[in-house]
């Protein structure tokens, strides 16, 4: 089964994450099946390419919790922006 989970990248003390569709069999460090985005705890910055993850999604891939959550409020920011950019 294909997982989207995240892959660990940075060093020690500074965590950045990869978000990535894997086979769940695979270790952490595995091989990649698809990177669909980034996400840097420390910044709190996250990039997506939703196209993508809602393809894996429709193909039955499942979310990590984590991944579910940062997603969540990815697309929350996503649908406030143009918002906030039409008031301003």
């Amino acid at each position: 089964m294909v997982r989207i989970r995240l892959f660990r990248t940075g060093t020690k003390k500074r965590p950045h994450y990869r978000i990535v569709a894997m086979d769940q069999r695979r270790q952490r460090q595995g091989r990649v099946l698809e990177v669909l985005g980034t996400y840097h705890p420390l910044e709190e910055q996250v990039t997506m390419r939703l196209q993508a993850l809602d393809k894996w999604l429709a193909d039955g891939a499942q979310q990590s919790d984590t991944v579910r959550g940062i997603v969540t409020r990815y697309r929350k920011a996503q649908a406030a922006a143009p918002v906030e950019a039409a008031t301003s």
